[in-house]
């Protein structure tokens, strides 16, 4: 009994590591969950694991994302009701209501993954990760600013590898007027995936492609 237990578990928990990655969780959430499954906060780990599938499963509902979201964020809440300095927690509530339409409050849940408490949770790349997702946000919600461009900096530079960030640091630039920085971050996000259009399309409307 206890080894089928344990064997549904692990096929759970592989189900959900792949089903993450196909549906570009951030790799963060990722990440972390890898890691909660090594703490003593069991509780905490298991409203995690919880809220993850949930999250997984409100992406790919198209009916019932609503209330699959809404309990998402439920269970994060629990997790950070134990945990209050694990990032991971409050980065699972930030994706949850960002998919109900809740960019305010998911930008919130955002700050708080990225405080200085919360934030020792995080390795570099993880935290650029977080900064990029906390940049996205704020364009949608106010334009962008200067915040968003101080989080996409800090982003690519912790992790430099995320074409997305550089592509909207670009914009960011643009809209400020900032050319020549604009082109360079184009470039960049260019340079690594050749084939993203929608940076391609900005250096030629520049007239620098």
């Amino acid at each position: 009994m206890l080894f089928d237990i344990l064997l549904q578990v692990a096929i759970f928990l592989v189900l959900l590591f792949m089903f993450l990655f196909v549906h570009e969780v951030p790799q963060k959430l990722i990440s972390k969950l890898r890691l909660l499954t090594r703490r003593s906060n069991l509780q905490a780990r298991r409203h995690f694991v919880i809220g993850a599938q949930l999250l997984s499963q409100a992406r790919s509902s198209s009916s019932d994302f609503r209330s699959l979201a809404e309990r998402a964020a439920a269970e994060a809440d629990k997790a950070i009701a134990l945990d209050p300095k694990e990032a991971a927690s409050h980065i699972l509530k930030a994706l949850a209501l960002e998919l109900l339409g809740f960019k305010t409050s998911a930008l919130d849940s955002l700050d708080a993954a990225l405080s200085p408490l919360a934030a020792k949770s995080l390795s570099d790349e993880e935290r650029g990760d977080a900064l990029f997702k906390r940049a996205e946000l704020r364009v949608a919600v106010d334009g962008g600013g200067g915040a968003a461009v101080e989080d996409l900096v800090e982003s690519v530079r912790l992790k430099g590898d995320n074409a997305k960030a550089y592509g909207l640091l670009g914009e960011c630039y643009e809209k400020k007027g900032l050319i020549d920085e604009a082109q360079k971050a184009y470039e960049n996000a260019l340079r690594l995936q050749p084939d993203y259009v929608s940076a391609r399309d900005s250096l030629t409307r520049l007239g620098l492609k």
